[in-house]
Protein backbone atom coordinates (compact mmCIF):
# COMPACT_ATOMS: atom_id res chain seq x y z
CA UNK A 1 0.00 0.00 0.00
CA UNK A 2 1.12 3.19 -1.15
CA UNK A 3 1.68 6.65 1.25
CA UNK A 4 -1.08 8.14 -0.27
CA UNK A 5 -3.18 5.32 0.06
CA UNK A 6 -2.56 5.22 3.54
CA UNK A 7 -3.55 8.66 3.63
CA UNK A 8 -6.80 8.12 2.20
CA UNK A 9 -8.20 5.41 4.49
CA UNK A 10 -7.29 7.65 7.40
CA UNK A 11 -9.48 10.31 5.55
CA UNK A 12 -12.26 7.72 5.02
CA UNK A 13 -12.04 5.33 8.17
CA UNK A 14 -10.66 7.82 11.37
CA UNK A 15 -13.45 9.79 13.05
CA UNK A 16 -12.22 11.28 16.05
CA UNK A 17 -12.91 14.19 17.60
CA UNK A 18 -10.51 17.15 16.83
CA UNK A 19 -8.65 18.72 19.79
CA UNK A 20 -9.06 22.00 20.25
CA UNK A 21 -5.38 22.82 20.11
CA UNK A 22 -5.79 21.69 15.96
CA UNK A 23 -4.42 25.12 14.66
CA UNK A 24 -1.30 26.60 12.80
CA UNK A 25 0.79 29.53 14.65
CA UNK A 26 3.10 31.76 13.14
CA UNK A 27 4.55 35.23 14.41
CA UNK A 28 7.33 35.55 12.21
CA UNK A 29 7.26 36.77 8.69
CA UNK A 30 9.21 34.27 5.99
CA UNK A 31 9.75 36.90 4.04
CA UNK A 32 11.96 39.06 6.07
CA UNK A 33 13.19 35.71 8.87
CA UNK A 34 17.18 36.08 7.47
CA UNK A 35 17.66 32.63 9.85
CA UNK A 36 18.67 29.59 8.80
CA UNK A 37 15.43 27.47 8.70
CA UNK A 38 15.02 23.99 10.03
CA UNK A 39 11.88 22.31 9.16
CA UNK A 40 10.80 19.30 12.15
CA UNK A 41 8.54 16.76 10.69
CA UNK A 42 6.36 15.56 13.44
CA UNK A 43 4.82 17.30 16.77
CA UNK A 44 5.55 14.34 18.87
CA UNK A 45 7.39 15.13 22.11
CA UNK A 46 11.04 14.84 20.19
CA UNK A 47 9.08 17.20 17.66
CA UNK A 48 8.33 19.51 19.72
CA UNK A 49 11.36 19.53 22.10
CA UNK A 50 13.50 19.34 19.19
CA UNK A 51 11.87 22.59 17.92
CA UNK A 52 12.46 24.39 21.16
CA UNK A 53 15.90 23.75 21.31
CA UNK A 54 16.29 24.99 17.39
CA UNK A 55 14.55 28.06 18.12
CA UNK A 56 17.27 28.54 20.99
CA UNK A 57 19.75 28.16 19.29
CA UNK A 58 18.89 31.03 16.35
CA UNK A 59 17.06 28.76 13.60
CA UNK A 60 13.78 29.70 12.24
CA UNK A 61 11.71 26.14 12.75
CA UNK A 62 8.74 25.03 11.09
CA UNK A 63 6.67 21.73 12.14
CA UNK A 64 5.24 20.12 9.41
CA UNK A 65 2.43 17.46 10.84
CA UNK A 66 0.31 14.57 9.46
CA UNK A 67 -2.56 14.53 12.00
CA UNK A 68 -4.97 17.52 12.64
CA UNK A 69 -3.77 18.54 16.54
CA UNK A 70 -0.15 17.79 17.79
CA UNK A 71 1.03 14.91 19.73
CA UNK A 72 2.22 12.38 18.06
CA UNK A 73 1.85 8.82 19.64
CA UNK A 74 0.71 11.40 22.54
CA UNK A 75 -2.53 12.22 20.82
CA UNK A 76 -5.58 13.42 22.50
CA UNK A 77 -8.87 11.35 21.80
CA UNK A 78 -12.30 13.48 22.63
CA UNK A 79 -15.18 11.27 22.43
CA UNK A 80 -18.91 11.96 23.92
CA UNK A 81 -17.06 14.08 27.08
CA UNK A 82 -14.65 11.59 27.58
CA UNK A 83 -10.73 12.15 27.18
CA UNK A 84 -8.39 10.23 25.99
CA UNK A 85 -4.81 10.11 25.64
CA UNK A 86 -3.61 8.14 23.27
CA UNK A 87 -0.36 6.86 24.14
CA UNK A 88 2.46 7.88 27.24
CA UNK A 89 0.60 8.48 30.22
CA UNK A 90 3.75 8.02 32.92
CA UNK A 91 5.76 10.83 33.34
CA UNK A 92 9.20 10.28 34.96
CA UNK A 93 12.93 12.32 34.53
CA UNK A 94 10.23 15.85 34.67
CA UNK A 95 13.39 17.82 34.95
CA UNK A 96 13.85 17.20 30.96
CA UNK A 97 10.49 19.15 30.34
CA UNK A 98 11.59 21.89 32.72
CA UNK A 99 14.71 22.56 30.83
CA UNK A 100 12.12 23.27 27.92
CA UNK A 101 10.56 25.99 29.76
CA UNK A 102 13.57 27.38 31.03
CA UNK A 103 14.68 27.76 27.65
CA UNK A 104 11.95 29.72 26.74
CA UNK A 105 12.23 31.73 29.97
CA UNK A 106 9.89 30.43 31.71
CA UNK A 107 8.31 27.98 34.49
CA UNK A 108 6.22 24.82 33.67
CA UNK A 109 4.49 24.65 36.86
CA UNK A 110 2.90 28.03 35.64
CA UNK A 111 1.36 25.78 32.35
CA UNK A 112 1.92 22.28 33.64
CA UNK A 113 0.49 20.69 37.02
CA UNK A 114 2.46 17.13 37.84
CA UNK A 115 0.89 15.22 40.56
CA UNK A 116 3.51 12.34 41.85
CA UNK A 117 1.52 8.86 42.14
CA UNK A 118 1.57 6.82 44.99
CA UNK A 119 1.88 3.82 44.46
CA UNK A 120 3.44 4.11 41.10
CA UNK A 121 1.48 1.34 39.65
CA UNK A 122 -0.42 -1.59 41.02
CA UNK A 123 0.60 -4.96 39.75
CA UNK A 124 -2.22 -7.65 39.77
CA UNK A 125 -1.32 -11.09 39.20
CA UNK A 126 -3.69 -14.15 38.01
CA UNK A 127 -3.96 -15.89 41.21
CA UNK A 128 -5.34 -11.96 42.52
CA UNK A 129 -2.23 -11.20 44.73
CA UNK A 130 -0.94 -7.78 44.13
CA UNK A 131 1.88 -6.00 44.33
CA UNK A 132 1.92 -1.70 44.80
CA UNK A 133 5.55 -1.04 42.92
CA UNK A 134 6.87 2.74 44.48
CA UNK A 135 10.01 4.20 45.32
CA UNK A 136 9.76 3.94 48.62
CA UNK A 137 12.78 1.07 49.96
CA UNK A 138 10.65 0.38 53.23
CA UNK A 139 7.02 0.56 51.54
CA UNK A 140 8.59 -1.59 49.10
CA UNK A 141 10.37 -4.30 51.44
CA UNK A 142 6.35 -4.74 53.14
CA UNK A 143 5.29 -5.67 49.62
CA UNK A 144 8.17 -7.92 49.32
CA UNK A 145 7.58 -10.03 51.85
CA UNK A 146 3.88 -10.33 51.15
CA UNK A 147 5.54 -12.77 48.57
CA UNK A 148 8.97 -13.57 50.67
CA UNK A 149 10.70 -11.53 52.63
CA UNK A 150 14.01 -13.27 51.63
CA UNK A 151 13.95 -11.35 48.68
CA UNK A 152 14.33 -8.13 50.21
CA UNK A 153 17.82 -7.96 50.30
CA UNK A 154 17.92 -8.87 46.58
CA UNK A 155 15.83 -6.07 46.40
CA UNK A 156 18.48 -3.83 47.52
CA UNK A 157 21.25 -5.22 45.01
CA UNK A 158 19.03 -5.45 42.50
CA UNK A 159 18.08 -1.21 43.33
CA UNK A 160 22.14 -0.81 43.19
CA UNK A 161 22.19 -1.73 39.86
CA UNK A 162 19.83 0.05 38.48
CA UNK A 163 21.16 3.22 40.38
CA UNK A 164 24.75 1.53 38.27
CA UNK A 165 23.16 1.85 34.68
CA UNK A 166 21.14 5.06 35.41
CA UNK A 167 24.31 7.24 36.16
CA UNK A 168 26.31 5.18 33.33
CA UNK A 169 23.41 4.42 30.86
CA UNK A 170 20.86 7.02 31.00
CA UNK A 171 23.24 10.38 32.81
CA UNK A 172 26.66 9.76 31.10
CA UNK A 173 25.33 8.52 27.57
CA UNK A 174 21.65 9.80 26.95
CA UNK A 175 21.79 12.73 25.63
CA UNK A 176 25.41 11.64 23.53
CA UNK A 177 24.44 11.41 19.71
CA UNK A 178 26.25 8.16 19.10
CA UNK A 179 27.75 9.46 15.57
CA UNK A 180 30.37 6.86 14.96
CA UNK A 181 32.32 3.93 16.33
CA UNK A 182 34.45 6.59 18.12
CA UNK A 183 31.60 7.22 20.21
CA UNK A 184 30.79 3.54 21.00
CA UNK A 185 34.44 3.10 21.76
CA UNK A 186 34.32 5.66 24.10
CA UNK A 187 31.25 4.06 25.75
CA UNK A 188 32.40 0.34 25.72
CA UNK A 189 34.05 0.86 29.39
CA UNK A 190 30.42 1.60 30.65
CA UNK A 191 29.12 -0.88 29.13
CA UNK A 192 31.14 -3.77 30.42
CA UNK A 193 30.56 -2.15 34.41
CA UNK A 194 26.74 -2.60 33.27
CA UNK A 195 27.55 -6.15 31.89
CA UNK A 196 25.12 -4.97 29.11
CA UNK A 197 25.21 -8.13 27.63
CA UNK A 198 23.08 -9.91 29.82
CA UNK A 199 19.44 -9.31 29.58
CA UNK A 200 17.01 -8.02 32.10
CA UNK A 201 15.25 -10.46 33.04
CA UNK A 202 18.73 -12.62 33.84
CA UNK A 203 20.05 -9.39 36.13
CA UNK A 204 16.65 -9.33 38.21
CA UNK A 205 16.61 -13.55 38.10
CA UNK A 206 20.12 -13.21 40.39
CA UNK A 207 18.95 -10.89 42.59
CA UNK A 208 15.35 -11.97 43.29
CA UNK A 209 14.00 -15.45 43.64
CA UNK A 210 10.15 -15.82 43.89
CA UNK A 211 8.62 -16.18 40.37
CA UNK A 212 6.23 -13.36 40.77
CA UNK A 213 8.73 -10.77 42.09
CA UNK A 214 10.87 -11.93 38.93
CA UNK A 215 7.84 -10.60 37.06
CA UNK A 216 6.95 -7.53 38.66
CA UNK A 217 10.51 -6.34 38.45
CA UNK A 218 11.33 -7.38 34.71
CA UNK A 219 8.16 -6.55 33.21
CA UNK A 220 9.24 -2.37 32.45
CA UNK A 221 11.13 -2.69 29.57
CA UNK A 222 7.68 -3.32 27.82
CA UNK A 223 7.11 0.28 28.33
CA UNK A 224 9.72 0.99 25.76
CA UNK A 225 8.40 -1.64 23.40
CA UNK A 226 11.14 -4.44 24.73
CA UNK A 227 10.98 -8.32 25.55
CA UNK A 228 12.51 -8.33 29.11
CA UNK A 229 14.13 -11.88 28.24
CA UNK A 230 16.00 -10.43 25.21
CA UNK A 231 16.82 -6.41 26.26
CA UNK A 232 20.04 -5.50 27.19
CA UNK A 233 20.08 -5.27 31.43
CA UNK A 234 20.98 -1.36 30.90
CA UNK A 235 17.22 -0.88 30.79
CA UNK A 236 17.10 -1.58 34.52
CA UNK A 237 17.79 1.88 34.66
CA UNK A 238 14.31 2.59 34.51
CA UNK A 239 13.87 1.66 38.39
CA UNK A 240 16.61 3.91 39.37
CA UNK A 241 14.44 6.61 36.91
CA UNK A 242 11.64 5.99 38.61
CA UNK A 243 12.71 5.99 42.27
CA UNK A 244 15.09 9.04 41.91
CA UNK A 245 12.20 11.19 40.48
CA UNK A 246 8.84 9.31 40.80
CA UNK A 247 6.52 8.78 38.52
CA UNK A 248 3.91 11.56 37.58
CA UNK A 249 0.84 12.03 36.02
CA UNK A 250 -0.01 15.46 34.46
CA UNK A 251 -3.71 17.36 35.35
CA UNK A 252 -5.75 17.25 32.30
CA UNK A 253 -3.76 14.17 31.05
CA UNK A 254 -0.28 14.23 29.16
CA UNK A 255 -2.30 16.56 26.51
CA UNK A 256 -2.02 19.40 28.85
CA UNK A 257 1.81 19.00 28.43
CA UNK A 258 1.49 18.78 24.97
CA UNK A 259 -0.36 21.83 24.73
CA UNK A 260 1.97 23.54 27.25
CA UNK A 261 4.71 22.93 24.22
CA UNK A 262 2.61 24.41 21.83
CA UNK A 263 2.00 27.28 23.90
CA UNK A 264 5.81 28.07 24.64
CA UNK A 265 6.15 27.35 20.57
CA UNK A 266 3.65 29.77 20.09
CA UNK A 267 5.90 32.21 21.94
CA UNK A 268 8.27 31.54 19.88
CA UNK A 269 6.78 32.22 16.95
CA UNK A 270 7.14 28.42 15.37
CA UNK A 271 5.01 27.63 12.57
CA UNK A 272 2.74 24.37 12.94
CA UNK A 273 1.26 23.45 9.61
CA UNK A 274 -1.76 19.99 10.40
CA UNK A 275 -3.20 18.17 8.12
CA UNK A 276 0.02 17.68 6.04
CA UNK A 277 1.55 14.79 5.51
CA UNK A 278 4.99 14.24 3.64
CA UNK A 279 5.63 12.78 0.51
CA UNK A 280 8.95 12.82 0.21
CA UNK A 281 12.23 14.19 1.76
CA UNK A 282 14.03 16.70 -0.76
CA UNK A 283 17.97 15.94 -1.40
CA UNK A 284 20.01 18.41 -3.39
CA UNK A 285 23.56 18.24 -3.85
CA UNK A 286 23.37 15.25 -1.36
CA UNK A 287 21.89 17.03 1.12
CA UNK A 288 18.60 17.16 2.63
CA UNK A 289 16.67 20.49 1.52
CA UNK A 290 13.00 20.17 2.63
CA UNK A 291 10.00 18.60 1.84
CA UNK A 292 7.36 17.35 -0.77
CA UNK A 293 3.72 17.06 0.93
CA UNK A 294 1.16 15.19 -0.35
CA UNK A 295 -1.25 16.75 -2.51
CA UNK A 296 -4.54 16.64 -0.03
CA UNK A 297 -6.56 19.17 -2.33
CA UNK A 298 -6.39 16.87 -5.51
CA UNK A 299 -9.19 13.83 -5.91
CA UNK A 300 -8.77 10.59 -4.06
CA UNK A 301 -8.02 9.36 -7.29
CA UNK A 302 -5.21 11.55 -7.42
CA UNK A 303 -3.98 10.67 -4.73
CA UNK A 304 -4.00 7.27 -4.78
CA UNK A 305 -1.31 8.18 -7.70
CA UNK A 306 0.91 9.78 -4.92
CA UNK A 307 0.22 13.33 -7.04
CA UNK A 308 2.69 15.60 -5.44
CA UNK A 309 1.75 18.52 -3.42
CA UNK A 310 3.89 22.15 -2.29
CA UNK A 311 7.69 21.90 -1.51
CA UNK A 312 8.80 23.52 1.45
CA UNK A 313 13.05 24.13 1.61
CA UNK A 314 14.91 24.71 4.30
CA UNK A 315 18.86 24.41 5.48
CA UNK A 316 18.12 21.47 7.21
CA UNK A 317 15.73 18.60 8.31
CA UNK A 318 14.73 16.76 11.67
CA UNK A 319 12.51 13.68 11.54
CA UNK A 320 10.39 13.24 14.56
CA UNK A 321 9.08 10.51 12.59
CA UNK A 322 9.44 6.09 12.53
CA UNK A 323 12.81 6.30 11.58
CA UNK A 324 12.72 2.68 9.53
CA UNK A 325 9.36 3.96 7.32
CA UNK A 326 11.31 7.59 6.84
CA UNK A 327 14.12 5.72 5.41
CA UNK A 328 11.97 3.30 3.76
CA UNK A 329 9.29 5.29 2.26
CA UNK A 330 10.61 9.33 2.28
CA UNK A 331 14.00 8.94 0.59
CA UNK A 332 14.55 7.49 -2.88
CA UNK A 333 17.41 4.12 -2.31
CA UNK A 334 20.10 5.81 -4.11
CA UNK A 335 20.70 7.80 -0.83
CA UNK A 336 20.91 5.39 1.16
CA UNK A 337 24.19 3.52 1.51
CA UNK A 338 23.09 2.17 5.45
CA UNK A 339 20.13 2.03 5.70
CA UNK A 340 18.59 0.02 2.53
CA UNK A 341 15.85 -1.86 2.32
CA UNK A 342 17.64 -5.37 3.24
CA UNK A 343 18.31 -3.70 6.17
CA UNK A 344 15.53 -2.05 7.50
CA UNK A 345 13.41 -5.70 6.43
CA UNK A 346 15.83 -7.45 8.52
CA UNK A 347 15.45 -5.31 11.79
CA UNK A 348 14.37 -6.63 15.23
CA UNK A 349 11.11 -4.49 15.52
CA UNK A 350 8.88 -3.73 18.59
CA UNK A 351 6.02 -5.10 19.51
CA UNK A 352 2.18 -4.13 18.45
CA UNK A 353 0.00 -1.90 20.84
CA UNK A 354 -3.74 -2.97 20.93
CA UNK A 355 -5.78 -0.18 23.16
CA UNK A 356 -9.42 -0.03 23.98
CA UNK A 357 -10.49 3.34 25.03
CA UNK A 358 -13.69 2.93 27.15
CA UNK A 359 -15.97 5.17 29.17
CA UNK A 360 -18.03 4.39 31.60
CA UNK A 361 -21.28 5.82 33.74
CA UNK A 362 -20.45 4.94 37.15
CA UNK A 363 -17.00 5.35 38.89
CA UNK A 364 -14.32 2.09 39.77
CA UNK A 365 -13.02 3.97 43.06
CA UNK A 366 -10.63 0.51 43.71
CA UNK A 367 -8.96 0.93 40.58
CA UNK A 368 -5.96 3.56 40.78
CA UNK A 369 -4.56 5.63 38.45
CA UNK A 370 -2.24 3.05 36.60
CA UNK A 371 -2.57 -1.24 36.93
CA UNK A 372 -1.09 -4.16 35.49
CA UNK A 373 -2.83 -7.12 35.11
CA UNK A 374 -1.12 -10.21 34.39
CA UNK A 375 -1.65 -13.40 32.77
CA UNK A 376 -0.07 -16.62 34.61
CA UNK A 377 1.72 -17.14 31.22
CA UNK A 378 4.63 -14.56 31.43
CA UNK A 379 8.04 -15.90 29.10
CA UNK A 380 5.19 -17.85 27.01
CA UNK A 381 3.24 -15.14 26.16
CA UNK A 382 6.08 -12.49 25.37
CA UNK A 383 7.85 -15.58 23.24
CA UNK A 384 4.02 -15.38 21.01
CA UNK A 385 4.51 -11.93 20.71
CA UNK A 386 8.32 -11.10 20.03
CA UNK A 387 9.72 -14.36 18.57
CA UNK A 388 6.38 -16.24 17.01
CA UNK A 389 4.69 -13.36 15.95
CA UNK A 390 1.68 -15.00 17.12
CA UNK A 391 -1.49 -13.47 18.42
CA UNK A 392 -2.40 -15.60 21.53
CA UNK A 393 -5.99 -16.11 23.25
CA UNK A 394 -4.29 -14.79 26.36
CA UNK A 395 -2.84 -11.46 27.56
CA UNK A 396 -1.80 -9.18 30.26
CA UNK A 397 -2.84 -5.56 29.85
CA UNK A 398 -1.68 -1.86 31.61
CA UNK A 399 -5.15 -0.45 32.61
CA UNK A 400 -5.10 3.63 32.73
CA UNK A 401 -7.50 4.85 34.91
CA UNK A 402 -6.55 8.55 35.10
CA UNK A 403 -10.18 9.78 36.47
CA UNK A 404 -8.64 8.15 39.87
CA UNK A 405 -6.41 11.53 39.54
CA UNK A 406 -8.23 14.06 37.40
CA UNK A 407 -11.87 13.62 37.36
CA UNK A 408 -12.21 16.36 34.62
CA UNK A 409 -11.26 13.68 32.10
CA UNK A 410 -15.13 12.50 32.29
CA UNK A 411 -18.60 13.35 32.74
CA UNK A 412 -19.68 13.89 36.68
CA UNK A 413 -20.04 10.31 37.87
CA UNK A 414 -18.40 8.48 35.30
CA UNK A 415 -14.79 6.95 34.73
CA UNK A 416 -12.80 7.14 31.74
CA UNK A 417 -10.56 3.96 31.20
CA UNK A 418 -7.98 2.55 28.86
CA UNK A 419 -7.11 -1.10 28.65
CA UNK A 420 -3.40 -2.01 26.15
CA UNK A 421 -2.46 -5.34 25.22
CA UNK A 422 0.81 -5.67 23.90
CA UNK A 423 0.10 -7.80 20.57
CA UNK A 424 2.81 -8.92 17.63
CA UNK A 425 3.54 -6.41 15.47
CA UNK A 426 2.08 -6.82 11.45
CA UNK A 427 4.60 -9.62 11.08
CA UNK A 428 1.79 -11.37 12.43
CA UNK A 429 -0.16 -11.33 9.50
CA UNK A 430 -3.45 -10.42 11.79
CA UNK A 431 -6.50 -8.89 10.16
CA UNK A 432 -6.89 -6.63 12.46
CA UNK A 433 -9.99 -5.22 10.51
CA UNK A 434 -11.52 -8.58 11.21
CA UNK A 435 -10.27 -9.37 14.52
CA UNK A 436 -10.28 -6.15 16.14
CA UNK A 437 -13.85 -6.12 17.91
CA UNK A 438 -13.37 -9.91 19.10
CA UNK A 439 -9.92 -9.13 20.53
CA UNK A 440 -11.45 -5.90 22.49
CA UNK A 441 -14.40 -8.27 23.32
CA UNK A 442 -12.14 -11.06 24.87
CA UNK A 443 -10.77 -8.00 26.96
CA UNK A 444 -14.08 -6.81 28.42
CA UNK A 445 -14.52 -10.56 29.42
CA UNK A 446 -11.58 -10.24 31.26
CA UNK A 447 -11.80 -7.39 33.09
CA UNK A 448 -15.56 -7.85 33.67
CA UNK A 449 -14.14 -11.27 35.78
CA UNK A 450 -11.00 -9.82 37.64
CA UNK A 451 -11.77 -6.23 38.35
CA UNK A 452 -13.91 -3.99 36.69
CA UNK A 453 -17.74 -6.28 37.31
CA UNK A 454 -20.70 -5.58 35.31
CA UNK A 455 -18.46 -3.80 32.81
CA UNK A 456 -20.59 -4.48 30.02
CA UNK A 457 -23.45 -2.62 31.56
CA UNK A 458 -21.81 0.42 32.47
CA UNK A 459 -19.89 1.17 29.05
CA UNK A 460 -21.27 4.41 27.45
CA UNK A 461 -18.08 4.85 24.89
CA UNK A 462 -15.69 2.91 23.42
CA UNK A 463 -12.61 3.09 20.75
CA UNK A 464 -9.87 0.72 19.59
CA UNK A 465 -6.41 1.11 17.94
CA UNK A 466 -4.36 -1.69 16.72
CA UNK A 467 -0.84 -1.89 15.31
CA UNK A 468 -2.87 -1.29 12.00
CA UNK A 469 -3.46 2.42 13.29
CA UNK A 470 -0.45 2.89 13.91
CA UNK A 471 0.57 2.01 10.37
CA UNK A 472 -1.52 3.80 8.49
CA UNK A 473 -2.35 6.81 10.47
CA UNK A 474 1.11 6.89 12.51
CA UNK A 475 3.40 5.57 9.27
CA UNK A 476 5.05 2.90 11.85
CA UNK A 477 6.79 0.80 9.94
CA UNK A 478 5.14 -3.31 10.32
CA UNK A 479 2.79 -1.25 13.00
CA UNK A 480 5.66 -1.58 15.97
CA UNK A 481 4.60 0.52 18.68
CA UNK A 482 8.01 1.67 19.74
CA UNK A 483 10.21 1.51 16.17
CA UNK A 484 13.18 -1.11 16.57
CA UNK A 485 13.06 -3.41 19.86
CA UNK A 486 16.00 -1.87 22.06
CA UNK A 487 18.13 -5.13 21.55
CA UNK A 488 21.77 -4.18 22.42
CA UNK A 489 22.71 -4.97 19.03
CA UNK A 490 19.82 -2.13 17.92
CA UNK A 491 21.08 0.85 20.63
CA UNK A 492 23.54 3.74 20.68
CA UNK A 493 25.69 3.14 17.31
CA UNK A 494 23.55 0.43 16.34
CA UNK A 495 19.99 2.65 16.29
CA UNK A 496 19.56 4.56 13.89
CA UNK A 497 21.85 7.96 14.38
CA UNK A 498 20.37 11.15 15.62
CA UNK A 499 22.80 12.59 12.76
CA UNK A 500 21.40 10.61 9.71
CA UNK A 501 24.53 8.36 8.23
CA UNK A 502 22.94 8.76 4.69
CA UNK A 503 22.36 12.38 4.69
CA UNK A 504 24.29 15.52 5.39
CA UNK A 505 21.09 17.84 6.99
CA UNK A 506 18.98 14.94 7.69
CA UNK A 507 18.19 14.53 11.66
CA UNK A 508 16.58 12.03 13.74
CA UNK A 509 15.02 12.52 17.22
CA UNK A 510 12.41 10.53 18.70
CA UNK A 511 11.49 6.79 19.86
CA UNK A 512 12.76 4.81 16.98
CA UNK A 513 16.89 6.41 17.50
CA UNK A 514 19.11 6.92 20.15
CA UNK A 515 18.44 6.61 22.53
CA UNK A 516 15.43 5.37 22.73
CA UNK A 517 11.75 4.88 23.36
CA UNK A 518 9.29 6.88 26.49
CA UNK A 519 9.20 10.23 27.15
CA UNK A 520 12.49 10.31 28.60
CA UNK A 521 14.49 8.81 26.45
CA UNK A 522 12.36 10.99 23.35
CA UNK A 523 13.27 14.23 25.27
CA UNK A 524 16.56 12.95 25.31
CA UNK A 525 16.81 12.43 22.00
CA UNK A 526 16.24 15.74 21.51
CA UNK A 527 19.09 17.36 23.80
CA UNK A 528 21.30 15.19 21.74
CA UNK A 529 20.47 17.40 18.29
CA UNK A 530 22.88 19.96 20.17
CA UNK A 531 25.97 17.78 19.56
CA UNK A 532 25.18 17.62 16.10
CA UNK A 533 23.65 20.56 14.64
CA UNK A 534 25.51 23.06 14.52
CA UNK A 535 24.26 26.91 16.13
CA UNK A 536 22.56 29.23 13.58
CA UNK A 537 24.59 31.68 13.53
CA UNK A 538 27.72 29.56 12.25
CA UNK A 539 25.46 29.12 8.91
CA UNK A 540 24.71 32.55 8.02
Amino acid sequence: MTTAEFTQQKLTTDHHVMSPVSRTFTLTSETSDTRPKALVIGAGFGGLASAIRLSARGYQVEIIEKLDAPGGRAYVHRQDGFTFDAGPTIITAPFLLEELWQLCGKKMSDHVTLKEMSPFYRIRFYNGQTFDYCGDTDAMSKEIAKFDANDIPGYIKLMQAADKCKHLGFEQMGDVAFDGYKDLLKALPAFAKMKAWNSLYSLVASHIKHPLLRVAFSFHPLLIGGNPFSVTCAYSLIHSLEKTWGVHSAMGGTGAIVNGLVDLLHGLGVKIRYNSPVQKILIENGKACGVQLEDLSSSAASRSLGQSGEQIKSDLVVCNTDSAWTYKYLIAPEHRKHWKDSRIDRGHYSMGLFVWYFGTNRTYTDIPHHMMILTERYKGLLTDIFKKHHLAKDFSLYLHRPTATDSSLAPDGCDTFYALAPVPNLDSKTDWAQQGESFRQSIQEYLESTVLKDLGKHIVTSKITTPLDFQNRLYSYKGAGFGLEPLLTQSAVFRPHNRSEDIPGLFMVGASTHPGAGVPGVLMSAKALEKVIPHAKTLR
